[in-house]
């Protein structure tokens, strides 16, 4: 399955659902489900900015997203147009791609991961349930926790 390292605190707003746009400088012609990695480095600027104050998972695999869609910014002024939606301090770039995103959720346990540049692969664990030779994504499985844990 893909996965795309994004700092916290930024990682965070995605799996909540708080930001929608994650800004890039390089475009992409990926389209689908992907998971959020959180990287070891915190920007701690940007949590003071954004009063975050909680302690954030690093190092690890928290949640996932779908990407369906990359918005090509112009101009600096259509990426403060959509400053709600990306969180991004006021360090722009022109030519900047916007990935637009949607579904996203926490995974109830962070799968520890190194990660990489760019989108890259991640391999994850099988799960064989009971004497059954039913095998199950591990991100099923925190689907069926989460709507079960809800219902």
């Amino acid at each position: 399955m893909k996965c795309l390292s994004v700092s916290q605190p930024f990682a965070e707003l995605i799996i909540t659902g708080r930001k929608t746009i994650e800004l890039r400088k390089w475009n992409t012609n990926f389209r689908g489900e992907f998971l959020i990695h959180a990287p070891l480095k915190i920007r701690t600027n940007d949590c003071k900015r954004l009063k975050m104050k909680q302690k954030f998972i690093t190092g690890a695999i928290i949640g996932k997203a779908e990407l369906y869609d990359v918005k090509k910014y112009n101009s600096i002024k259509e990426i403060k147009l959509d400053q709600k939606l990306h969180f991004a301090s006021k360090n722009y770039q022109s030519k900047t791609f916007g990935f637009m995103l949607k579904n996203a959720k926490p995974i109830r346990i962070p799968i520890p991961c190194k990660g990489q540049l760019n989108f890259f692969d991640v391999d994850l664990p099988k799960t064989k349930m009971k004497k059954k030779e039913i095998i199950s994504e591990i991100i099923d499985e925190e689907y069926r926790y989460q709507w079960i844990g809800h219902h």
